[in-house]
């Protein structure tokens, strides 16, 4: 799943540390999640959509696998 943290993050001035702490995780949840590595749990996506004041799809990009 892609997404836009990064640039969400940059639009607030913010770290990953900062974001981190403000949805209760750890750094390198972050920037596992940022850089694709990892997709969050449906309840961390929406901490992060709430904290920027934005809905879900905007910050997370869907795309479906092809088979």
């Amino acid at each position: 799943m892609k997404n836009k943290i990064k640039v969400y993050r940059a639009m607030h001035d913010l770290t990953q540390d900062a974001l981190a702490n403000a949805v209760h995780v750890t750094r390198q949840t972050i920037l596992a999640i940022e850089k694709g590595k990892y997709d969050p749990s449906l309840e961390l996506a929406f901490k992060i959509a709430r904290y920027f004041g934005v809905n879900i799809e905007e910050i997370f990009i869907y795309e479906e696998i092809q088979k």
